[in-house]
């Protein structure tokens, strides 16, 4: 064999097996992406707005809006359960607020059919009085709705003026733990606001409740003092009953507790 061939012969034998090297080196072909796994969703009735306590909502206060379907509670209200619910909530009074985005709960509306916000909130067989506060006798403008109240009427007594001396004074606390519903025509919180300095304050009493209020109102002034947040949802104890029944009368600047029957 020619020198000529040898030298062509080695020459592709050595790009070959270059070619075979630079083969067995390259990246092996890139893995499959992973499956993606669907999310399941459902339509929701949410807030378009925020929306305050006592709106009448209109289908412009309300939305539908794409929701896990894994996370739907129970108390939403959905497109597939109720595709009309845009219509059938018109026109629903708001017992609570709601946040723009906040899925609307029915336990949080009320349908008032063409009554008043104020009768549509209150609980069968509740009543709701008002009576005028200062902010001396209203806690000075602390008190906000929803809180509760003991309400304790103070009046001049006429034994120390038949006595020839000072008039007395008694004071009683005639209603325990019972819940403001509004200051003036204010019902929530606006705009961060911590004080409610206001003139009248409506109560949620019993029929008995509030013919006592009516009759204490006659009798002298009254004054609200406000309970600790811990007591809201507590029944009166016994300590609250006695104390319902306790009469502080003050003559010649003596203080005398005496508990009624």
């Amino acid at each position: 064999m020619k020198p000529a061939r040898i030298i062509v012969l080695v020459i592709a034998l050595a790009a070959g097996a270059v070619a075979a090297l630079l083969a067995g080196r390259s990246d092996p072909p890139p893995e499959p992406a992973p499956q993606v796994a669907q999310i399941q969703t459902t339509d929701v009735l949410v807030a378009s707005n925020d929306i305050g306590i006592g709106t009448a909502m209109s289908g412009q206060d309300l939305r539908w809006q794409v929701w896990p379907s894994a996370s739907l509670s129970p108390h939403f209200i959905s497109r597939d359960a109720r595709p009309n619910a845009l219509n059938e909530l018109a026109g629903a009074i708001t017992r609570q607020s709601f946040s723009a985005g906040e899925p609307i709960r029915e336990a949080k509306l009320i349908k008032a059919k063409g009554s008043g916000y104020m009768a549509a909130i209150l609980p069968q067989g509740k009543r709701a009085i008002s009576t005028d506060i200062s902010p001396e006798t209203g806690a000075g403008g602390f008190i906000l709705p929803n809180d509760h109240v003991d309400v304790i009427l103070s009046r001049r007594g006429k034994d120390g003026e038949q006595a020839g001396g000072g008039e007395g004074h008694s004071g009683e606390i005639i209603l325990l733990n019972v819940r403001v519903l509004a200051i003036d025509q204010t019902v929530e919180e606006k705009h961060g606001q911590r004080v409610v300095v206001g003139k009248t304050a409506t109560l949620e009493l019993s029929p008995p409740q509030a013919e006592t209020l009516a009759r204490a109102k006659m009798m002298g002034s009254l004054t609200l003092a406000l309970r600790s947040i811990v007591d809201f949802g507590a029944t009166n104890t016994e300590d609250d009953n006695a104390a319902s029944r306790r009469i502080n009368t003050i003559r010649y600047g003596v203080s005398t507790t005496t508990i009624s029957k």
